[in-house]
């Protein structure tokens, strides 16, 4: 997705979802978005949550790199790339761009790339911790996802 700061400058998200659960496992906002991006980002997911079996996408140049077509092929994942011109084939990622655009940045003015990483950041955990989700029977995709303070572990 594409946003501005205050200042006029772009921003770009990279928005991560599993198909499954519909939760937001990550959100990134950088100025620009390129393959080397898209790899840092599942890199860091495979590593907490594992490879899955594939990795759907549109057609956007970050995706369909041939660096990004390599490195998923090299961790054991297939992609699963929509036709062009076919948005409903990923439906639920057009649903999240729309629920993030109208609950969040047509809504808010961003000073710095900084400020709107830490306020996407808390909107994504809201929205998979809090939010309502009619796929889901109106239950949050991830209600468990943050412990509570007082049934985290203490650390000595």
């Amino acid at each position: 997705m594409h946003h501005r700061t205050d200042d006029g400058r772009a921003f770009r998200t990279l928005n991560i979802l599993d198909e499954h659960s519909r939760e937001c496992l990550a959100i990134r906002v950088k100025r620009k978005l390129n393959s080397t991006e898209v790899i840092d980002a599942l890199t860091d997911l495979f590593i907490l949550r594992g490879v899955p079996a594939y990795i759907r996408s549109d057609n956007g140049p970050e995706f369909i790199a041939e660096a990004v077509r390599d490195w998923i092929k090299a961790v054991g994942a297939k992609t699963a790339y929509i036709e062009p011109g076919s948005p409903w084939e990923n439906g639920y990622c057009e649903s999240f761009n729309g629920r993030m655009r109208d609950e969040l940045l047509n809504g808010e003015i961003f000073y710095s790339l900084r400020e709107a990483q830490i306020i996407i950041e808390s909107w994504r955990k809201h929205y998979n911790t809090k939010r309502p989700h009619s796929a889901l029977g109106y239950r949050p995709p991830a209600p468990e996802a943050i412990i509570p303070m007082d049934q985290r572990p203490i650390m000595h």
